[in-house]
């Protein structure tokens, strides 16, 4: 998750998609719009649901506008040829 929060912040789209799992990984990477900045991410939980399988609940803080905004995520991961994958939200 860390590593996926940094690429986000350093905007390295080839690695979001290398670490996104084969059956969700979209075409392309929406890029941030111009004057968003990252501020932090926290990690809140994280949850072994097996050997190749966990959550990771976490708060990304953004900034855009002048205004804050926060990410409030549970995200599933997969251990695919010993690498975790994002493979997508856990529905709300």
């Amino acid at each position: 998750m860390r590593s996926r929060y940094t690429a986000y912040v350093l905007r390295l789209d080839g690695y979001l998609l290398d670490t996104w799992h084969p059956t969700a990984r979209p075409a392309a990477i929406e890029t941030d719009p111009p004057g968003l900045r990252w501020l932090g991410l926290e990690v809140r939980n994280c949850v072994d649901i097996g050997p190749d399988h966990s959550t990771v609940e976490f708060i990304a803080r953004s900034k855009f506008g002048g205004r804050a905004h926060r990410l409030h995520e549970t995200s599933r991961f997969e251990r695919v040829n010993n690498l975790w994958l994002y493979v997508g939200a856990v529905n709300a």
